[in-house]
C-alpha cells in the first residue's frame, strides 16, 4: 500500500471523498482541499484515469519534522533518491509552506533540488538535470506546522488537463469544476439510462457538455493525456497501468456506441461554437455533441424535459455589467417561458445576476472558479415558479423621465452633449447619472454603514433595471463604476484594461473623455459655468491654471484669446491628455503644460513672472510621494492662495475652486492678508448640478484696495 494525497479545489472536497469511496480503500480521510488515502498501485492508476475531481495526485516517498536547516539538509540528501528516480531522468521541484529558517518558496525548492543534485553526486553518479517545462519527474514538498513532506507528483501536471482544450474563451471553466457542477446538478458519475437531455445554451468553449458527454459515453477523463508523472518512477507497474488503460478504451468504446441521448450547446459566437468543435473532436466527442449559433434570449427548448446547466457571462469588465445584468432578466423570461419542465444549474459570479432571472432556486452552492467565488444555483421548473413581480415603485423611473425631458432641452439649448441627468435626486438610489454623448455613465456612491452591502446592490440593480426602461440608450453604451471612498492617489489610478474614449461638446470646445479606464472621465462638469467664465473673459490675458488636471479650463481660457496660457500639473498623463485637448481645438500659441508639483513651482517662479488670471482647482487631499508633505484643503487655502498671489498681477484675480462638501473659507484669514474674497458658488453651480448641494465651493479672489 502507499499513502497518497489527492488535492482538489477547496469546495470539492466533500464530492471527492464521495467519488473515491467506490474504490473500497482501506484508509480514506477528507481534509482541507483534498483527501488522505492509503492505495494499491493498481487503484492509484484507476484513480489518477477515472477522476473528475482530483486536480493533482501526490505519492507521499517519505516525512520528518526537521529541527533546524541542516537537519532537512542532511535528511533529503540521505534519501534514497535513486529508488524514485535514475539520473539520467530530468527533474523539477515544487515547494511549499516554510519556516523560520525558509521564508520563501523559491529558497526552499532551490534546496530541495540542491539535496537531490547532491545525493547523486555523493554517489559518484553526473547529476541529474532540471526541465521546468514538461519534467520526467516533479518532487513536491510541503513543510507545514514543523513538518516535511516530499512526495512524488503522480499525476505529474494538474488532472484537470484532459487533453482536449487546447483553445477557450477569455474566461474559461477549469474541467474539474465543470464535473463538480455537473454532479451537484444530479448527473451520476456515469449517467443512468435514459440519458436526460442536456443543453447550454452559453456554451462558450463547450467544457461542461463535453465532461457531460464524457460521462455518458464512460469516457474516462485521463484518457486523452499522454503524460504522466510516474512513467519514468522506478516504481512504475507497466503491466497495471496498460490493463488500466486498455480497460477504460474498451469502457468509451462501449459506451460511445451504446449512447442514445440529447447533448447540445448554443452560444452567439461562431468563433467559440467553432472553439467548442473541435475540442470535442480532440476526445473524439464531436458527434455526440450537437453545435449551434444562437443567441441564449431566443432559445426554445430541444426536448420536453432534461437539465439545462451553463455558465452564463459575469460581466466583470467595465462597461459590461449592464449588459450582463439585462441579459440575465431576458434570459430568466425566456426560461419560464419555454422550459416548463427542466432542471436547472446556473453558474453566476453574483447573487444579484440570480435575482434578475426571477427564479426561485431550491439549492445554492459556493464554488471557486479560479480565484473567483461563484454560486452554482439550482431551479426545478417542474414545480410552479411564485410571481417575482416588482414591488418597488415607480418613483425613480418616472424621476429619470422628468429629468431628462426636462433637461434635454436646457442642453440642447445650451449645445450641450455632457451633462448629469440624476443625481442620487432618491437617496435609496445613491448614484450619479452623467450623459457624454451617446452614453451613460452611472457612477455608485459608497452606501452610508447603515445600510446592508445586500439592500444597497439590490437597489443598484434595480437601478440598472431602470435605466433601460427610462432612458434612450442602449445597453451595450451604459458603463457602471463602482465609487468607493478613495484616498490618496486613487481617484487618479488606472482602473480598467479596455478604454471607450470619446470627444464630447461644451459651449463650443471639444473635450476627449474616457469613460473606463480611471474613476474619473477628465472632465468635471460641474465646473462648465467656471470654465465659461474663462472663455467669456480671458481675451489678450496671461492665464495660468495651477492644478490643470486634463487642461479644460485652459482650452476655454486659450478659446477667449488668451495671450499666454499655462498648465501646471504633476501627473504627465493628464498633461498629455491636456495636450491633445488642445489638438482637438486646433490651439496653437504661446501655451505650456509643465510637469511639476504646483507649490514647489510656484515658489520657484516668484519674481520671475506673473499672470492676469489664476485659477486654482487643488484637490480636497492629497499625500502624492511627488510634493513636499500632504495637502488638506480645509488646513492650507489661505497659505496655498497667498503663495499663488505671488504671481498675480496687482490687478489680477484668483478663481479659487474646490470639492470639499463641508468647505468653509477663511474670510478673516484672507482678509487680513490683503484680500477680497467674493463667494459666486452659488451662481457657478449648472443647472443640471443644482440638486447637489456643496458639489463645489467657487470665489474670486482679489487683493484688496
Amino acid at each position: 500500500m502507499h499513502r497518497f494525497f489527492i488535492a482538489c479545489a477547496k469546495g470539492l472536497e466533500e464530492l471527492l471523498h464521495e467519488e473515491l469511496q467506490a474504490y473500497e480503500l482501506p484508509y480514506l480521510k477528507q481534509t482541507f482541499a483534498g483527501c488522505y488515502i492509503d492505495a494499491s498501485l493498481e487503484q492509484a492508476y484507476r484513480i489518477v484515469m477515472w477522476s473528475r475531481l482530483a486536480s493533482r495526485m501526490l505519492l507521499q516517498l517519505g516525512e520528518h519534522e526537521p529541527s533546524s536547516l541542516d537537519d532537512i539538509k542532511l535528511t533529503l540528501t540521505q534519501f534514497n533518491w535513486q529508488s524514485v528516480f535514475s539520473n539520467n531522468e530530468t527533474f523539477i521541484v515544487d515547494f511549499s509552506g516554510g519556516n523560520d529558517d525558509i521564508r520563501h518558496t523559491q529558497f526552499g525548492a532551490q534546496l530541495v533540488k540542491d539535496c537531490i543534485v547532491d545525493y547523486f553526486r555523493n554517489k559518484g553518479l553526473a547529476r541529474p538535470n532540471i526541465e521546468k517545462e514538461q519534467p520526467d519527474i516533479r518532487i513536491a514538498v510541503r513543510l507545514h506546522k514543523g513538518k516535511l513532506v516530499w512526495s512524488l507528483d503522480f499525476s505529474g501536471d494538474g488532472m484537470h488537463k484532459r487533453g482536449y482544450r487546447t483553445e477557450q474563451g477569455a474566461a474559461p471553466l477549469r474541467e474539474t469544476l465543470a464535473a463538480a457542477i455537473l454532479i451537484r446538478s444530479g448527473i451520476k458519475t456515469e449517467l443512468e439510462k435514459p440519458q436526460p437531455a442536456i443543453f447550454d445554451p452559453f456554451c462558450g468553449s463547450g467544457t461542461l457538455l463535453i465532461e457531460a458527454a464524457m460521462m455518458a459515453s464512460d469516457h474516462a477523463p485521463g484518457l486523452g493525456r499522454g503524460h504522466w508523472g510516474f512513467l519514468r518512477w522506478k516504481g512504475h507497474d507497466t503491466a497495471a497501468w496498460h490493463s488500466v488503460l486498455d480497460e477504460a478504451e474498451e469502457r468509451f468504446k462501449v459506451g460511445k456506441a451504446a449512447f442514445k441521448g440529447i447533448i447540445k450547446g448554443s452560444d452567439s459566437s461562431g468563433r467559440m461554437i467553432s472553439i467548442a468543435r473541435s475540442n470535442a473532436s480532440r476526445v473524439l466527442l464531436n458527434n455526440v455533441i450537437e453545435w449551434e449559433e444562437r443567441d441564449a434570449t431566443d432559445l426554445e427548448a430541444p426536448a420536453e424535459s432534461g437539465l439545462l446547466v451553463t455558465n452564463p457571462p459575469y460581466g466583470e469588465r467595465l462597461g459590461e455589467v449592464v449588459e450582463t445584468l439585462l441579459l440575465y432578466q431576458r434570459f430568466g423570461q425566456t426560461l419560464k417561458e419555454n422550459f416548463h419542465n427542466w432542471q436547472l444549474a446556473i453558474l453566476a459570479g453574483d447573487e444579484q445576476l440570480l435575482k434578475r432571472l426571477r427564479l426561485r432556486s431550491h439549492k445554492k452552492y459556493s464554488l471557486l472558479n479560479g480565484a473567483i467565488p461563484v454560486t452554482l444555483a439550482l431551479y426545478d421548473l417542474t414545480k410552479e415558479q411564485p410571481d417575482f413581480t416588482e414591488s418597488k415603485s415607480n418613483d425613480l423611473l418616472n424621476r429619470l423621465k422628468k429629468n431628462y425631458s426636462k433637461l434635454r432641452k436646457w442642453a440642447d439649448k445650451e449645445e450641450l452633449d455632457c451633462w448629469r441627468v440624476y443625481d442620487a435626486d432618491i437617496p435609496e438610489y445613491n448614484a450619479a447619472i452623467d450623459i457624454y454623448g451617446d452614453y451613460l455613465v452611472v457612477q455608485e456612491y459608497a452606501a452610508p454603514k447603515t445600510v446592508p452591502d445586500g439592500v444597497a446592490n439590490d437597489r443598484l440593480w434595480f437601478m440598472l433595471e431602470t435605466l433601460s426602461e427610462a432612458l434612450p440608450f442602449d445597453e451595450s453604451n451604459i458603463v457602471l463604476k463602482r465609487r468607493q471612498r478613495q484616498s490618496g492617489r486613487q481617484q487618479y489610478e488606472k482602473r480598467s484594461q479596455e478604454s471607450k474614449v470619446l470627444t464630447v461638446h461644451e459651449y463650443g470646445a471639444r473635450f476627449e473623455v474616457n469613460l473606463t479606464d480611471y474613476l474619473d472621465t477628465g472632465l468635471f462638469m460641474d465646473h462648465r459655468l467656471v470654465r465659461k467664465e474663462l472663455l467669456d473673459k480671458c481675451n489678450e490675458l496671461d492665464v495660468l491654471n495651477l492644478f490643470a488636471y486634463t487642461c479644460t479650463a485652459s482650452v476655454q481660457a486659450a478659446r477667449s484669446g488668451a495671450k499666454r496660457v499655462v498648465s501646471v500639473d504633476m501627473s504627465n498623463t493628464y498633461l498629455k491628455w491636456g495636450e491633445r485637448n488642445f489638438e482637438l481645438n486646433n490651439l496653437r500659441g504661446d501655451y505650456d503644460f509643465i510637469q511639476a508639483d504646483c507649490f514647489s513651482w510656484m515658489r520657484e517662479q516668484r519674481g520671475n513672472q506673473a499672470f492676469d488670471v489664476i485659477f486654482l482647482d487643488p484637490p480636497t487631499f492629497s499625500n502624492s510621494k511627488r510634493m513636499t508633505g500632504t495637502l488638506d484643503i480645509q488646513r492650507d487655502h489661505v497659505g496655498l492662495i497667498k503663495t499663488a498671489a505671488n504671481l498675480l498681477h496687482e490687478d489680477g484675480v484668483i478663481l479659487f475652486s474646490n470639492n470639499r462638501k463641508k468647505f468653509k473659507i477663511d474670510v478673516e484669514g484672507l482678509e487680513k492678508a490683503g484680500f477680497e474674497v467674493n463667494d459666486q458658488t452659488q451662481a457657478s453651480i449648472p443647472e443640471d448640478f443644482k440638486r447637489h448641494k456643496g458639489i463645489h465651493h467657487y470665489f474670486i479672489i482679489s487683493r484688496a484696495h
